[in-house]
């Protein structure tokens, strides 16, 4: 096993390497960037190295830099995380050339799964059920509105080289379709610095399932049951939970095995997550692998019980999985809150700022995957995602109840946050039933505003963020004398002097 790894991200996945690699009795090397000095990553870790100023392009996705860093401290290996440099074949290959071992997959693996076009060729070959869609990628029009036509609208236009919405619109005629395209290249170019997409029949109404995946050095290979990641935003998951509602044991078997079919035929190796949509007849389809560990991965853990993150330094490590699939069982029901720092009654724009005041809820079965405090300054430098929530439960309505309780104890002054508009969504009749689809958001609260008693509890917030500011501003502009204390326990009981 490692003695010493560095790890290359922020934030509360950070965070959560450190804590299992204490447990493993392995030291850590963060990284941060000017803008991360006081951030909890730096000061959990047992080294820390600065490594350039706040826009991630000089510092977190500095890979040469990163890698500096790794030999001078003498580091054996380097966790990405996720998102940053999680899925960049070339750090991954930059790494093996070092010496270092990178902890996820290996390069041509990553490189393969990380473009769209080529893991769906990849995949029909071998026999995974794939959504209808144009072979290649690229950026002519005239091939798209063929395509298009072939394939019948509503299509979904999605970027080759990355994930988590960028680069993706939906086109339900063809008088969008140039604009769409041209906007979807757009951004893609600015999230992944490759503007190629590529065309696919958009399903109406389905369900995001993905299995967890763990896949060692020798041939093993394992899934760790499906999470329901419908609930999303933008093309961004929100609230994800496992057991699916939709997913029957039967299901359940014919997804999982044709997931264990996908990790085989890419390669691949470490955890990782096969991603499906599930449309409304019941049949499902290959979307693609995130060849990471997951945002979403505490509701697995909370329900089968082992350590994701501990695994994949074992298997990073050389070791073999230590279980097979038909150990593997889940128990009861977990729900994740993803927190971002945003406003949702205001389109959701970004809040940016020093939080005032945190205080997390607590208590059996609810667990924060978190790197804010009081006085955390939220970055706009940054993805938004401030903390997340997870919740345990014996049933599904038993977590629901606990994360509604969990969200009504959750504090955070001096920003706008989405702990309001999760409430909402976690006490909607559709969720309650289980009827959760990728377009819930815009179907059943496409203009969320806050209840006359959310906006109550909100100016109460406010004025109690006011009374801090005034508090803080008051107390540095006094002077010593004025802030001594009325009393101090040292005074009750005398003179008193350490004896020898």
């Amino acid at each position: 096993m490692f003695k010493k790894i560095l790890i290359a991200n922020r934030g509360e996945i950070a965070v959560r390497i450190i804590r299992t690699c204490r447990e493993m009795g392995i030291e850590t090397v963060a990284v941060f960037s000017d803008a991360d000095k006081g951030a909890l990553h730096v000061q959990l870790a047992d080294e820390a190295v600065c490594i350039g100023a706040a826009p991630a392009l000089e510092s977190y996705l500095n890979i040469e830099k990163i890698l500096q860093v790794a030999t001078e401290l003498s580091v054996e290996a380097i966790h990405p995380g996720y998102g940053f440099l999680a899925e960049n074949p070339i750090f991954a290959r930059r790494c093996e050339q070092e010496g270092l071992i990178f902890v996820g997959s290996n390069h041509e693996s990553i490189r393969l799964l990380g473009d769209k076009v080529e893991s769906r060729e990849t995949m029909q070959r071998a026999g995974i059920p794939i959504i209808p869609g144009m072979e290649g990628g690229g950026g002519d029009l005239t091939r798209f509105e063929q395509e298009a036509e072939r394939i019948g609208y509503a299509v979904l236009i999605k970027a080759t080289a990355g994930g988590g919405g960028k680069g993706m619109r939906i086109v339900h005629s063809p008088t969008q379709l140039k604009d769409s395209l041209e906007a979807a290249m757009r951004e893609a170019k600015a999230a992944f610095g490759n503007e190629t997409v590529y065309l696919e029949k958009f399903i109406e109404k389905p369900r995001h399932i993905e299995f967890q995946m763990l896949a060692d050095h020798h041939g093993n290979v394992v899934h760790l049951f499906e999470r329901e990641c419908s609930i999303q935003r933008r093309h961004q998951k929100i609230i994800e939970e496992t057991p699916s509602t939709a997913v029957t044991p039967e299901l359940r078997k014919r997804m999982g095995a044709t997931a264990l079919e996908v990790v085989r035929a890419a390669g691949y190796t470490n955890a990782g997550t096969v991603e499906f949509l599930l449309d409304q007849n019941g049949d499902y389809y290959f979307l693609e692998v995130n060849t990471r560990i997951q945002v979403e991965h505490p509701i697995t853990e909370m329900t089968v019980g082992i350590d994701l993150v501990k695994h994949q330094l074992l298997i990073a490590s050389g070791e073999k999985l230590s279980f097979q699939q038909d150990a593997l069982q889940q128990r009861g029901h977990s729900i994740e809150c993803r927190i971002y720092a945003e406003d949702p009654a205001n389109q959701f724009l970004p809040s940016f700022g020093k939080i005032l005041l945190a205080k997390l809820p607590e208590g059996p079965g609810i667990r924060n995957d978190a790197a804010i405090f009081t006085g955390y300054e939220v970055s706009m430098h940054y993805d938004p995602i401030l903390a997340k929530l997870i919740v345990w439960g014996e049933t599904r309505e038993d977590a629901r109840r606990k994360m509604i309780r969990a969200l009504e104890q959750y504090v955070i002054l001096g920003i706008e946050t989405t702990i309001p508009f999760l409430k909402d969504v976690m006490q909607h009749p559709e969720f309650i039933a289980g009827n959760t689809c990728t377009d819930f958001i815009p179907m059943y609260l496409p203009d969320w505003k806050p209840s006359e008693q959310q906006h109550a509890d909100l100016l109460d917030q406010g004025l109690l963020v006011a009374a801090l500011a005034q508090m803080n501003k008051l107390s540095k502009s006094a002077t010593p004398a004025q802030l001594k204390p009325e009393f101090s326990p040292w005074q009750r009981i005398g003179k008193w002097a350490i004896g020898e």
